[in-house]
C-alpha cells in the first residue's frame, strides 16, 4: 500500500513499517509531500523519521493501539461490514443527547454504551451526541485534548468499536454526532509540530499558539482538518459534527475556514445523498454562522445558544457570577427574549465583558432548528468547582420547568446525559495525564482557578485522582424507582408531545409569544394553538393566558383548565402544556 506524510520542512522522511523501513521520495506534484510504497495490512503498525531523527506516529493516523505517543496501525476501512443502510437523519425535529463514552457506563467503552442505547430510544431523543472520541494521553478524560485527528481513543474500543456504535444506533433509528476539536490540540502526545507548520504565532489562543488557518502553509492545514472531518462523517457514517469553540479559530483568510468545512461537508452529503450537519459552539453570537453562504454566510448548518441556557439558569438558580452577571438583573425578561429572538446578547452591552456583543438574528430568515436549546450541558456543568448538576440544587419541580422550557422551545433541545432521571451523580473535570508534570500542572491550576472565586483548595476534586471520574460515571439503577423515575417520565412525555405536537416542532420564531411577571417568578408562552406556563415560584401563580377553553396535554401537578376569564392557576414550582379544546 502506498504511505504518504507532509512534511515541508525536512530533508529526508523514511518510513518504519512493520519491522522494515524505506526512504519516502518528494512528490513532484505536491509540494512538501513525501510518498512510498510498502507491505502493510489492517493493523500493521508504522511511523515516520524526518531526517533521522525519532520514529513519530502519523499525523493522519487512524489508529494508536499505544496511545498517542505510539506508533500508528494501518486501518482497512473495507473489511468492516455494516448492517445497517440509512439515509441518515437532519436537523430539523431532531432532540439531541450529549452522551460521554467514558462515563455513561461504568464499563467506559463504546461497546457498553451501544448496549444503553435501547434507553435512549425510548426516552425519544433522535440523535447521540458523542463527547471527542480521539486519542488522549491515559484511559479516561474528557476528550478535549485530543492529538489524532482521525484516530479513536483505543481504551474506548478503537475504530471497530465506533462503528459497532453508529450501526448499532442507525438499527435503532438514531443518529449520531460527534463533537471534533479543531480549534487545539494536546498538549501531551502532540507531534504535529515537527511534520510542519501546523501552529502559528501569528495569534494565540487560551491553548497557546493558534492552529495555522491563515498563515503561510495554511493550505495543507486547513486540508488535514477537513479531511479528518470528511472521514468521521464518510468512514464512520457518522450523522453531523458538532464544532467545539470555533470563536477560537483565528482565519483573516477571505475564505474564512468554516465556509471551507461546510462547503466540503455539503458536497459529501450532496454525493452520499442523506442529510449531514456541522453544529457549532460558539461565543460570538453571530447569525452568520448559521447564514447560508449564498447569503454571505458560512454556512453551518447551527450553534448551540448559550444565552438560552444562561437565563434559563439564572431564573432557576439565581447566579449572578461570571457571564450570569448580564442576565441575573432580570432573568425571566432576559429568558423571554431568548425564546422569542434566539440571542439575548444580540449587539447590546454586556456588563460581563465590558462592551457590546453580538449581533441581532433576523428571526424571519433564521430557522429556530438552527439554534440549539439546553439547561445542562458537559461545559456547564463539569466546569462548576465540584461538577454539580442542576439536581444537586434544585426541587423536582424545577427541574421539571427547566424540561419544559427546554423541550417545548422553538429550538432544537438538547440534553446532557442522566439529565432526564435528574441522575444524583456530579459530571466532574478528571484527566489522566500520564506526564507527572502536566498532571501537577493541571491539578494547581484547577484549585487556583476556584480559589479566586472562593472555594477552598479541598473542596476542589483532583482531576487526576480516578475516584473523580469514577464519581462522574452514570447510576444506572437511578431512573427506575422514586424521583428519578418520575422526571423520566416527565423527560419522555414531553419529547413524545413534540414530536407529535406539530405547534411544537415549528422552527418559526415570529409565531413565538411570551408573557411573564418578573416578581411572581412566572413565565408563559404560546406556540400555535399550544400554550406553555411554568412557575418557578413556590407560591401558586394566577397566570392569564386568554384561553378559555383548553386541553391540558402535560402538567408536572394536578391542574384546572382556565376558567372563563382565561386565568391559570398554576401551583408552585410546576408547569404545564395545554392546548386548544
Amino acid at each position: 500500500m502506498q504511505f504518504e506524510v507532509w512534511a515541508p520542512q525536512a530533508a529526508r522522511v523514511t518510513l518504519h513499517c512493520g519491522g522494515a523501513t524505506r526512504a519516502l521520495a518528494r512528490d513532484e506534484e505536491r509540494d512538501g509531500w513525501w510518498k512510498g510504497d510498502a507491505e502493510a495490512g489492517d493493523g500493521t503498525r508504522y511511523g515516520f523519521a524526518l531526517d533521522d531523527g525519532a520514529v513519530l506516529p502519523d499525523p493522519r493516523s487512524r489508529r494508536q493501539p499505544d496511545g498517542p505517543d505510539g506508533l500508528s496501525a494501518v486501518v482497512d476501512h473495507g473489511r468492516y461490514a455494516w448492517r445497517a443502510d440509512r439515509p441518515g437523519r437532519g436537523l430539523p425535529g431532531a432532540v439531541l443527547y450529549e452522551l460521554h463514552v467514558g462515563t455513561y457506563t461504568r464499563e467506559g467503552t463504546l461497546d457498553a454504551a451501544a448496549e444503553r442505547l435501547g434507553h435512549l430510544v425510548e426516552l425519544g431523543v433522535t440523535h447521540v451526541e458523542l463527547m471527542p472520541l480521539c486519542p488522549f494521553p491515559g484511559r479516561h478524560g474528557w476528550g478535549y485534548e485530543g492529538v489524532s485527528l482521525w484516530a479513536v481513543h483505543e481504551p474506548y474500543g478503537g475504530p471497530e468499536a465506533l462503528k459497532r456504535f453508529v450501526d448499532r444506533a442507525h438499527e435503532l433509528g438514531l443518529g449520531v454526532v460527534l463533537d471534533v476539536v479543531h480549534n487545539h490540540l494536546g498538549p501531551s502526545g502532540n507531534c504535529l509540530p515537527a511534520f510542519g507548520p501546523y501552529f502559528t504565532d501569528t495569534h494565540h489562543t487560551p491553548w497557546g499558539a493558534a492552529v495555522n488557518l491563515d498563515a503561510p502553509g495554511s493550505d495543507e492545514v486547513r486540508a488535514y482538518l477537513v479531511g479528518s472531518a470528511l472521514a468521521w462523517l464518510r468512514d464512520y457514517r457518522v450523522d453531523g459534527l458538532r464544532l467545539d469553540a470555533v470563536h477560537a479559530l483565528c482565519d483573516t483568510r477571505a475564505c474564512h475556514f468554516l465556509e471551507e468545512l461546510s462547503t466540503a461537508v455539503d458536497a459529501l452529503a450532496a454525493d452520499q445523498d442523506r442529510p449531514l450537519f456541522l453544529v457549532a459552539e460558539s461565543d460570538l453570537n453571530d447569525p452568520r454562522l448559521v447564514t447560508p453562504r449564498h447569503e454571505g454566510g458560512l454556512g453551518l448548518h447551527a450553534q448551540w445558544n448559550d444565552d438560552f441556557h444562561h437565563a434559563l439558569h439564572t431564573a432557576l438558580t439565581g447566579e449572578s457570577q461570571g457571564y450570569y452577571e448580564d442576565f441575573a438583573r432580570a432573568p425571566f425578561a432576559a429568558l423571554a427574549k431568548t425564546l422569542t429572538g434566539g440571542f439575548f446578547h444580540d449587539g447590546t452591552y454586556s456588563t460581563f465583558r465590558g462592551r457590546c456583543h453580538g449581533r441581532p438574528l433576523d428571526r424571519t430568515r433564521v430557522s429556530a432548528h438552527r439554534l440549539l436549546g439546553y439547561a445542562q450541558t458537559h461545559d456547564q456543568v463539569g466546569n462548576r468547582a465540584q461538577g454539580d448538576r442542576l439536581s444537586a440544587s434544585l426541587s423536582p419541580g424545577l427541574l421539571a420547568c427547566a424540561a419544559t422550557l427546554t423541550l417545548t422551545s422553538a429550538f432544537t433541545p438538547m440534553l446532557f446525559m442522566g439529565e432526564e432521571w435528574a441522575a444524583g451523580t456530579p459530571w466532574q473535570f478528571f484527566t489522566d495525564h500520564t506526564d507527572p508534570e502536566l498532571a501537577e500542572a493541571v491539578r494547581r491550576g484547577r484549585r487556583r482557578e476556584f480559589a479566586a472565586h472562593g472555594w477552598a483548595e479541598e473542596d476542589v476534586p483532583d482531576p487526576q485522582d480516578p475516584a473523580t471520574r469514577d464519581r462522574s460515571c452514570l447510576d444506572w439503577a437511578e431512573p427506575e424507582s422514586g424521583i428519578h423515575a418520575r422526571v423520566l417520565a416527565w423527560y419522555r412525555g414531553l419529547i413524545t408531545l413534540r414530536h407529535h405536537e406539530a405547534d411544537l416542532s415549528d422552527p418559526d420564531l415570529t409565531d413565538v409569544k411570551v408573557a411573564y411577571d418578573e416578581e411572581a417568578r412566572w413565565i408563559a408562552f404560546r406556540r400555535g394553538d399550544v400554550r406553555v406556563a411554568v412557575n418557578l415560584s413556590k407560591e401558586p401563580a394566577r397566570i392569564p393566558l386568554g384561553l378559555a377553553h383548553a386541553r391540558v396535554l402535560a402538567a408536572w401537578e394536578p391542574v384546572e383548565t382556565p376558567g372563563a376569564d382565561g386565568v391559570l392557576e398554576l401551583p408552585g414550582e410546576s408547569s404545564v402544556v395545554l392546548t386548544q379544546a
